[in-house]
Formats: C-alpha cells, structure tokens, sequence
C-alpha cells in the first residue's frame, strides 16, 4: 500500500530514509570483539579487528576503528562521546602500528588516539590528541585540548598540557582517586544507558504515553485511587 500511494503522489511523494549504520561491524576479514558487558551506544561505531574489554563503554558518536591494523580496549575502560580511536599502517616512520588501551582508562569527549599506547588508570582529557607511537604510561593524564606529539612518552604520575604537551606537574592524590573513580562510574552509568537503549519502540512508546498521563493527571485524581505521591515523596 505504502508503493502504491507513492506512485499516485508521484513527485509529491515523501520518502523516508532508513539509516544503514551499524554500530559492531565487520571490515573484510576483520571481526570486532565485544563482550555482552560492554556498551557501545547505538550511534558509535566499532569497526574491523578492535577488542572491547569487559564493562568497558563506547559512548554516542563515538568511532574505534580497526581497518589497517588492530585495536585493544581493555576492561571498565569509557570512550566518551565523539572520541576517535585509529590506528597506522604506513605512517611517516613506516611502522606497523597498533593502538593499546588499558585498563580503567578515561578517554574524554572528541579526543584522538592514533596508533599509539595508554596504559592502566590513566586519563585523556576532552580534546586531547595522542599521536602515533606516543604512550601515556600508567596514572598519567594528558590535560584537556592537549596535542601529544609522536613517539613522546607522559611519565607515570604526572600531567602534561599545551601544544605540543610538556610537563605541567605532577598528578596529587584526589586526582589519582577521580580517575578511578571515573572509571567505576562510567561502567555504572554505562549499564542504566544500555538498558535504555535495549527497551523495544513498544515499550518506549508506553512509558512515553504513561509520563504524558502522569503529568496530566492531578492530585485529586490521585488520592481518589488511593495513590498519595505528596506523602510518599516525604517519606
């Protein structure tokens, strides 16, 4: 019927597009790994020969892509929103090189990692860039907007900004802490958004008409059907 009426409005008629994107896919002979615990949002894409680790999280835009060479994301790790994980083939350097992400590792909002290492519990800031053959050793963090130039090593413990990055200081104790912390709190977060992203279209459209009826209905209508939100909001 759908056809029908779009041949009767010729022209006029209005088509619909469908997305084609799919956020696991395959790239020749490459296959992704991705562990049920993991979360890959469903506008992030992980793409050809990349291993997700366990409760490690891919969030929305976000891209790792393993076409030319391989990408390991290791457990409770978080790539946050518009991240771009990449990897080198031919680089300037003519290596081969991969790119390895540890552990309970933060990779902040729009950064780049490209063909290179970060280590254990360390941290990338919103905007940062680590280029190829660098590594960000474990407990560092690369400050937000910062540009890690090829084969530069950030020491254990301590910070680097600025472009290009050099040292800033070194990482104090509640820093340390919040980087772990980040890391248990995104693979929670990870989990509620999962289960968002997992309800049918069925069951969203039903909790979107009983959110629309409860803020229509009053507290009179309430307490007539025995409900009393004022009094179990107090409790």
């Amino acid at each position: 019927m759908d056809r029908l009426g779009m041949v009767l409005q010729g022209n006029m008629a209005y088509k619909e597009q469908i997305s084609r994107h799919r956020n696991v896919m395959n790239i020749m002979d490459k296959v992704p790994k991705v562990p049920k615990s993991a979360f890959v949002a469903p506008s992030a894409s992980v793409i050809g020969d990349v291993q997700l680790g366990d409760k490690s999280s891919l969030w929305y835009g976000a891209v790792v892509r393993g076409d030319v060479n391989s990408v390991k994301v290791g457990s409770m790790t978080n790539v946050q929103d518009n991240a771009v994980i990449h990897v080198a083939k031919n680089n300037l350097g003519q290596k081969v090189l991969p790119t390895l992400v540890g552990s309970n590792v933060t990779i902040g909002h729009a950064a780049v990692l490209h063909a290179c290492t970060v280590e254990d519990g360390s941290l990338i800031g919103m905007g940062a860039t680590v280029m190829d053959g660098a590594k960000v050793e474990s407990g560092a963090i690369v400050a937000a907007g910062a540009l890690v130039t090829a084969n530069t090593v950030v020491p254990s413990g301590q910070i680097w900004a600025g472009n290009p990055a050099k040292f800033l200081r070194s990482i104090t104790s509640e820093e340390s802490a919040f980087i772990a912390k980040s890391a248990v709190r995104y693979a929670d977060l990870a989990a509620e958004h999962a289960l968002e992203c997992s309800k049918s279209f069925e069951v969203v459209a039903a909790e979107a008409m009983a959110h629309e009826e409860a803020l229509e209905r009053s507290l009179d209508y309430d307490s007539h059907i025995g409900n009393h939100p004022a009094a179990s909001a107090s409790n």
